[in-house]
């Protein structure tokens, strides 16, 4: 990292210059500043070498334009990035978690302007829609993920179940007898903790035909079926113990260890926690996430955004750079490095017909038809703060009163928009 300059605004983070334009030197060579955050866990997968080579072929095929790459831990991406806004010293491009409260506050360029005709064709239908704010395509789908149910083969063949469940009803079954065999195992990890509780509970609330908003594009958390969602999980798993004592205190990472170490039944999980399975000798399997009433053809779908800033004046520079990262060379690299999904029809062509992702293929088959939070809403980033806060104590409390906390919320963050 760069240390402020005097004259830039004090906490902020500088990669060249303070505010807009900038990022040319006297020879007509322009430096993009690219911030990224961090897939990996140690130094030796860290995205920065991923973003350093990038950046190296590119600048061998563009000598006048130079990347800038900065990467930063999920941890810290959102603040740094706020502090950025604040502070006048934008990114040329940021891929990260989310865009839409960037395009409230008019700070994007518009996909069409920074990608080729090619490149926008590339993107798989859906993903490129959730890029969308009232119909136009601003967040630039990066990598995605698809969930789908992972149990612990050898802890249901303990138990004597032959088949994964497709049902509520078949989970609560399922989950009786594996604690009846194995008191010591959590038979369904239910992380609603603040790491990431808008994820499980959307899951949850797909199944019986509920969601965040309604057909009309309008929140809608304390629906009469989100609201029975969560009386279901509390009665059925909560109470009998059948899953974590308090969820609602449960981070995903916790209910991914636990399943890698074989200490848990049966969750909902991304492609990420087949590795970890590997590594801790689990013989797991997966199947498509169990609904009120059978299994879903759908599941949740998630994605990371890139976006151009428009702040620094470098929108073909920027466009050129775009082309570059989208082509299936670099894609492919970034999913096979992380184990992810593709945003690209070419590469998911190439990651279904090469036979080396065996392991990925019931998410491909997910992966077309997946529903998404509401992205293109500004205010989806600060409702999906309140509900990774308060949404978990639903299942411990009154899901009535926590969900329609939740909806006076959302609507206020509307009101204030």
């Amino acid at each position: 990292m760069l240390v402020l300059s005097a004259a830039c605004a004090a906490g902020a983070l500088v990669l060249t210059a303070c505010g807009g334009g900038g990022g040319e030197s006297a020879d007509g060579t322009v430096t993009l500043k690219l911030v990224a955050a961090d897939y990996g866990d140690k130094a030796s997968n860290s995205s920065t070498v991923y973003w350093e080579d990038v950046a190296e072929r590119f600048e061998a095929a563009n000598p006048k334009i130079k990347i800038d790459v900065q990467v930063v831990n999920w941890n810290d991406i959102d603040t740094q990035v706020k502090t950025m806004i604040q502070s006048g010293n934008l990114p040329d491009i940021l891929q990260t978690g989310g865009y839409a409260d960037k395009v409230a506050d008019d700070l994007l360029h518009k996909a069409e302007e920074v990608l080729s005709p090619a490149t926008r064709d590339n993107l798989i239908d859906s993903f490129a829609e959730a890029g969308e704010v009232d119909g136009v395509q601003y967040g630039i789908p990066f990598v995605s993920s698809a969930r789908a149910l992972f149990y612990n083969k050898k802890l249901f063949a303990d138990a004597g179940i032959t088949e994964a469940p497709k049902s509520w009803a078949d989970v609560k079954s399922a989950a009786e007898r594996i604690k009846k065999k194995n008191p010591d195992v959590v038979p369904y990890a239910l992380p609603l903790g603040p790491e990431e509780a808008q994820g499980e509970s959307l899951i949850w609330e797909l199944g019986n035909g509920g969601g965040y908003t309604g057909a009309d594009g309008k929140y809608t958390l304390d629906s009469q079926a989100n609201v029975a969602t969560f009386e279901w999980l509390r009665n059925n798993l909560v109470k009998p113990g059948l899953t974590y004592s308090n969820p609602a205190a449960t981070d995903r990472k916790t209910a991914f260890a636990d399943f890698a170490a074989g200490k848990a039944g049966m969750l909902n999980g991304h492609p990420s926690l087949i590795q970890m399975s590997k590594d801790g000798n689990v013989d797991y399997g997966v199947a498509p996430i169990p609904g009120k009433d059978g299994a879903l053809d759908s599941t949740l779908g998630v994605a990371d955004w890139v976006m151009a800033f428009k702040d620094r004046g470098h929108q073909e520079e920027i466009k050129k750079f775009l082309d570059f990262v989208y082509s299936k060379e670099n894609t492919l690299k970034f999913d096979e490095m992380y184990n992810l999904m593709p945003v690209t029809e070419d590469t998911l062509q190439e990651m279904t017909s090469s036979g080396k992702h065996k392991d990925l293929e019931p998410f491909f088959e997910l992966l077309p038809k997946a529903s998404f939070y509401p992205l293109g809403d500004t205010t989806w980033d600060a409702v999906s703060a309140e509900i990774k806060k308060s949404g978990g104590t639903a299942v411990g409390e009154d899901p009535a009163k926590v969900l329609g906390d939740l909806q006076k919320k959302a609507e206020q963050a509307l009101a204030n928009q």
